[in-house]
C-alpha cells in the first residue's frame, strides 16, 4: 500500500459524523430563527434601534464563548465540548420561548450565542487536528457550506412555520429539534479522536497535545498576526454579521412581512450554500487571497446598493438584488475565516490560538449589530449600510498588504 497516497485513504466518513451533520442540524436550527429575532423583539416592544441590540446578542454571545473555548475544548475533548455546547443552546431556547420582555429575549439570544461558539470552536479545533493541509481549505469550506445549507434551508423553514399561522415565537421549536439532533448525533456515535489517531493522515505527524494556555497569553505572544490578518478576517466576519442583521432590519423599514422575509433570506441563502467548493477549490489552487477580497468586495457593492436605494420605488427589488449579492460574496468566502485560522495555528496544539483567532474574529461580528443599531438610532439604517461598504473595503486593503501568500 505504499503507492497509495495518505491523504486518499483519509476517512471522510468520519469527518461527516463527527463534523458535518452535527453542523447541518445546528445550521438549519439557527437559520430559522436568525431572520425572526428582529421581529420576535418588535412583538415584545423593541424599536429598530433595540431589536438590532436583541440581535446583537448572539454575536455577543459568540465573543464571550471565544474566551474560555480553547480551554475547555483541549480539557474535556471536542465531542464532549460539543455535546454540552448543545445542551446549553436548548438552555437558551426554553428561555426564548417564555421569554415576555425584551431583556429576557436579550439573554437567550447571548445564551444562544455562548453555546454555538463554544460548539463551532471545538469542531474547528477537531478539523485542524485531523484534516490533512493539502485538503484543508476543501474540507473546512464544505464545512461553511454545510453551515450555508443550514441558513438555507432554516428561513425556509421558518418562513413555512409561519406560514401555517402559528405563532413566530414558534421557530425557537424548529432550532430546538435542530439541536437535539445534533446532539443524539454526536452521542450515539462512538469518539472520532481515537480512531483519528491511527490514521496514516495522522500517525506520526500530529499529536493531540492537552496544553493549557489562557487565550490572553495565545494574544499577546500572536499579536502581530492577530492585528493585521485577524482584523481583515473580522471585518469579514462584521459583514456578514451585519448581512444577518441589517437584512431583517431593512425588510421591516420597506414594509415585507415575515414570510416574504424568510423567502427572500432562504433563497439567498441557497446562492451562498452553492458556492462553498468554489471556495475551497479556489483557496487549494490560487491561494486564500483569491478568496476573501472578492467576498469582501462582493459585499461592499451590495452595501452600497442597499444604501442608495431605501427610499427608491423599486426598493423591494433592490433589497432582493443586494440579499442575492451579498449572498455571491459571502460564497465566494465560504470556510475562509476558518482555514485562515487553521493554516496560522499550530498543528499539534491547535485550540488555544483558534480561540485567540475567534475571539478576534467575533469580536468584528459582535461590532456590526452595535454599529448598525447605534446608526439606525442617531442617522439611518441607509447611513448604516452605506459605512460597511466603506469597512467592507478596508478590509480588503488591510489584507491585500499582509495575508500570506504561502502556507506552512
Amino acid at each position: 500500500m505504499s503507492g497509495v497516497d495518505q491523504s486518499e485513504r483519509f476517512p471522510w466518513r468520519k469527518v461527516a459524523g463527527a463534523a458535518f451533520v452535527p453542523t447541518a442540524a445546528f445550521a438549519i436550527g439557527e437559520g430559522a430563527v436568525i431572520p425572526y429575532i428582529p421581529l420576535i423583539a418588535g412583538d415584545l416592544g423593541a424599536s429598530l434601534a433595540v431589536a438590532a441590540v436583541v440581535a446583537a446578542m448572539l454575536t455577543v454571545g459568540q465573543l464571550a464563548g471565544d474566551v474560555p473555548g480553547g480551554s475547555v475544548v483541549a480539557r474535556f475533548g471536542e465531542r464532549p465540548t460539543m455535546i454540552a455546547a448543545g445542551a446549553l443552546v436548548l438552555v437558551a431556547l426554553v428561555i426564548a420561548f417564555f421569554a415576555r420582555d425584551v431583556w429576557m429575549l436579550g439573554l437567550a439570544v447571548f445564551i444562544l450565542g455562548l453555546g454555538h461558539a463554544v460548539f463551532g470552536l471545538a469542531r474547528h479545533a477537531f478539523m485542524t487536528t485531523f484534516v490533512p493541509i493539502r485538503y484543508r481549505a476543501r474540507a473546512l469550506s464544505t464545512l461553511g457550506g454545510i453551515f450555508r445549507l443550514g441558513m438555507f434551508v432554516g428561513p425556509l423553514v421558518g418562513s413555512a412555520v409561519l406560514g401555517l399561522g402559528l405563532p413566530v415565537h414558534s421557530v425557537w421549536v424548529v432550532c430546538a429539534i435542530g439541536t437535539i439532533v445534533a446532539i443524539l448525533v454526536l452521542v450515539v456515535l462512538p469518539d472520532p479522536a481515537s480512531a483519528f489517531e491511527r490514521t496514516p493522515a495522522t500517525t506520526g505527524t500530529i499529536e493531540v497535545v492537552q496544553e493549557r494556555q489562557h487565550v490572553w497569553a495565545v494574544i499577546r505572544q500572536n499579536a502581530k498576526v492577530l492585528g493585521t490578518v485577524g482584523v481583515g478576517a473580522a471585518v469579514l466576519a462584521l459583514a456578514r454579521s451585519a448581512r444577518q442583521v441589517l437584512l431583517p432590519l431593512w425588510a421591516v423599514s420597506i414594509g415585507l412581512d415575515g414570510v416574504t422575509t424568510g423567502i427572500v433570506i432562504g433563497i439567498a441563502g441557497g446562492v451562498d450554500f452553492a458556492l462553498f467548493f468554489l471556495s475551497g477549490w479556489i483557496m487549494d489552487r490560487f491561494g486564500r487571497l483569491w478568496s476573501i477580497v472578492p467576498a469582501l468586495t462582493l459585499m461592499g457593492v451590495a452595501f452600497t446598493m442597499l444604501a442608495v436605494s431605501h427610499d427608491l420605488d423599486a426598493a423591494v427589488i433592490w433589497f432582493v438584488a443586494a440579499a442575492m449579492t451579498l449572498s455571491i460574496g459571502n460564497g465566494f468566502g465560504s470556510g475562509i475565516v476558518m482555514t485562515l485560522g487553521a493554516d496560522l495555528a499550530d498543528r499539534q496544539n491547535p485550540a488555544p490560538f483558534l480561540g485567540a483567532w475567534r475571539l478576534t474574529v467575533d469580536l468584528g461580528g459582535a461590532a456590526a449589530p452595535l454599529l448598525i443599531s447605534l446608526l439606525v438610532s442617531v442617522a439611518s439604517i441607509a447611513l448604516a449600510a452605506g459605512s460597511l461598504t466603506a469597512l467592507c473595503v478596508a478590509g480588503a486593503v488591510l489584507l491585500v498588504r499582509y495575508l500570506p501568500r504561502k502556507v506552512e
